[in-house]
C-alpha cells in the first residue's frame, strides 16, 4: 500500500514567478542592496494596508525594536507585552535593554486583556505592545485611548496579521503609534527574512528611517545628526516581495476558506475547541484548536504523515524568563492546548478533509 504523501504543518510557497522577478532584476543592473526596488516594496505594502509610511527592515523581530527606539523606549523601561506570543515579542524590548513586563491575554481572540495591562501599568512604563494573535484582535482602539491617556505609545505587533483588519478598512498594524510586520517563512507572504513598520506619523517615520541606515541625514551621506545602526534591506528580496504582493490577495482569501473548511470538518468534535474567528475581517496565519491532549494527537497525526506544531508555551515559563512566581490563567490554559494544523496557503480541500478525518477517528 502506497504511503500517503506528508502534509507540512506549514511550507512556502515560491514558484516561477519570483524566479522570474528575480532575473529580470539582476538582468536589469540592480545594485542588489536596499535601493529602488525595496521603494516600490514599501510604496506596494503601504497602498495595501492603507498606511501613510511603509519602511522594510531585516526581519520582524528589529522592526519591534526599532519601533520601540522610535517612540522613546530606552534602557531600564518598561514595555507590557502579553505573555502568549511568539518570544520575539519580548525579545525586542530586552534587545535595547528595555524590560518586558508580561500581562495575560482574554478570550476569544488571545490578545492583551485590557484590565489587566491596567494592572501591570508602573511609572516606568514607556510602551504597550498589543499582539492581534493569528490575525484576531480584540478591541485595540480602546487599548490605544488608554495608552494615550497614560501619555505611552501603544506599538502593535501585527506579524501574523497581514491581510487583516481591525474593522472593516482599518488594517492592523495601523491603529498604534507604530505597526510591525514579518516576511519570515511561515508568513502569508514571505522574502525568506524581513519585516516593515508602518506608521501614520510623519515624525516617527523619520525616526525609523535614521535608525535603520546609522544615523544618516539622508541616503548615502556620511552625514550623522544621530545614532544610528545598520538595519537595511535589500532590492533582491524586495523584488521578491513585489511578485509574492501580487499573490497576496489570492492567499487572503485562500487563509479564510482554509479556516472555514476546518471548521466544518472539525465540527461536533467536542474535545476540539475553536476560537471564534471573524472571517469577513481575519484571514488566519495558521488554524489553532485547542484539546486537552494535545501530545496525543500530535503523535497520532504523525504517525500518519500530518505534520502539527504546538502554540507557543508562556514566555514567562520559558527559561530564558524564568518567572515561575508569576502566573496568567488564560495563556497558561490556553497555550499548553494548542496546536497549529497544517496551516498553508497551497493546502488543497482534500488534504484539509484528511486532516479533520484523521482527527475524528482520533476521537471516535
Amino acid at each position: 500500500m502506497t504511503k500517503p504523501v506528508r502534509i507540512p504543518q506549514m511550507e512556502p510557497w515560491f514558484d516561477a514567478a519570483e524566479r522570474e522577478a528575480l532575473q529580470t532584476y539582476m538582468l536589469g543592473g540592480g545594485w542588489v542592496t536596499e535601493f529602488k526596488e525595496t521603494k516600490t516594496f514599501e510604496d506596494a505594502l503601504a497602498a495595501f494596508m492603507g498606511a501613510r509610511h511603509v519602511i522594510v527592515t531585516n526581519n520582524g523581530t528589529v522592526a519591534l525594536s526599532l519601533a520601540l527606539l522610535a517612540v522613546g523606549v530606552g534602557p531600564g523601561d518598561e514595555v507590557i507585552v502579553p505573555d502568549l506570543t511568539m518570544i520575539a515579542s519580548p525579545n525586542s524590548a530586552k534587545m535595547i535593554g528595555a524590560v518586558p513586563v508580561f500581562a495575560d491575554v482574554e478570550l476569544p481572540t488571545l490578545n492583551l486583556d485590557v484590565k489587566a495591562v491596567q494592572a501591570a501599568f508602573t511609572k516606568a512604563t514607556k510602551a504597550v505592545m498589543h499582539v492581534s494573535f493569528n490575525g484576531r484582535s480584540n478591541d485595540v482602539e480602546r487599548l490605544r485611548a488608554l495608552c494615550t491617556a497614560r501619555g505611552v505609545p501603544l506599538i502593535e505587533d501585527s506579524c501574523q496579521s497581514l491581510g487583516s483588519y481591525f474593522r472593516p478598512g482599518r488594517h492592523l498594524g495601523t491603529v498604534g503609534a507604530v505597526g510591525c510586520l514579518s516576511f519570515s517563512l511561515p508568513k502569508i507572504i514571505s522574502t525568506g527574512q524581513g519585516g516593515a513598520l508602518m506608521t501614520n506619523d510623519d515624525e516617527i517615520a523619520g525616526r525609523i528611517r535614521r535608525l535603520k541606515d546609522f544615523g544618516r541625514s539622508g541616503g548615502g551621506n556620511d552625514i550623522h545628526h544621530s545614532i544610528g545602526y545598520n538595519f537595511k534591506y535589500t532590492d533582491l528580496q524586495a523584488a521578491v516581495g513585489l511578485a509574492q504582493m501580487k499573490k497576496l490577495p489570492w492567499r487572503v482569501e485562500r487563509k479564510k476558506q482554509i479556516w472555514l473548511r476546518y471548521a466544518q470538518g472539525l465540527a461536533g468534535i467536542r474535545q476540539v475547541e475553536m476560537l471564534p474567528t471573524d472571517l469577513a475581517l481575519v484571514s488566519p496565519w495558521f488554524i489553532d484548536v485547542f484539546v486537552d491532549d494535545r501530545e496525543a494527537l500530535q503523535a497520532k497525526l504523525d504517525r500518519v504523515g500530518i505534520g502539527t506544531r504546538p502554540m507557543y508555551p508562556p514566555i514567562h515559563r520559558q527559561k530564558a524568563y524564568g518567572r515561575d512566581d508569576l502566573s496568567f490563567p488564560v495563556t497558561e490554559g490556553y497555550s499548553m492546548r494548542g496546536l497549529w494544523l497544517p496551516s498553508s496557503s497551497q493546502l488543497s480541500d482534500a488534504d484539509i478533509d484528511r486532516v479533520c478525518a484523521e482527527i475524528r477517528t482520533h476521537y471516535a
